[in-house]
């Protein structure tokens, strides 16, 4: 009997440790690598970034989503990230200079180059989504428990435009890059960056 007392004396911490490993990654933080290059410069392909499943939603901040569903030509399990330009109720005007305006006050989009906000963001690849106007004097308005997000590398980004606004039931978590990144400054960030 001490034979098994000493197996167990090691194997249940071991089988601890396990368990409260799988809490933490199911319900508050696990590890994601980038893949892609709509979220570029700031983020770059095959970068490792954190995953906050109970993070809080704000403007400017980067979210990953389950694009099953939201995208029409998203596969089960494909997950993107993007920028949360737009949360529930808010009235958004993307204007032909590339400023942009949220509830009619101007947003910095300081994480983005001027050329970005304009011709990244305005010149489009395909019809604008459902809801979606860009342009001055075209205002939208994000429906309630939705979200409007963009990629930052906006002339490769497969966003909101496209595909229309993200339900809150979506979203995985928000996203911050690490310590381990060549970086040197922690920036709220995120999966497949389509």
């Amino acid at each position: 009997m001490s034979k098994f007392k000493e197996i167990m004396g090691w194997l249940w911490p071991i089988i601890l440790g396990l368990l409260i490993a799988l809490v933490i990654k199911t319900y508050f933080f696990s590890l994601v690598r980038v893949d892609g290059t709509s979220m570029y410069p700031n983020l770059q392909n095959n970068e490792l970034v954190a995953l906050f499943k109970q993070g809080k939603i704000k403007r400017g901040t980067v979210i990953v989503f389950d694009a099953y569903g939201v995208d029409a030509n998203a596969q089960p399990k494909d997950k993107y990230v993007k920028r949360v330009i737009g949360l529930p109720g808010d009235k958004i005007e993307y204007k032909n200079d590339g400023k942009l305006y949220v509830n009619g006050v101007q947003q910095s989009q300081s994480y983005i180059t001027k050329k970005q906000q304009v011709a990244g963001t305005l010149t489009l690849q395909a019809n604008e989504a459902k809801g979606v106007t860009l342009g001055s004097g075209q205002i939208f308005t994000v429906p309630k428990g939705k979200y409007f997000v963009l990629g930052d590398n906006r002339a490769a980004s497969n966003d909101s435009r496209y595909y229309g606004f993200v339900p809150t039931n979506k979203i995985l978590g928000t996203v911050k890059t690490g310590f381990w990144n060549d970086k040197a400054q922690v920036i709220n960030h995120f999966v497949p960056a389509n």
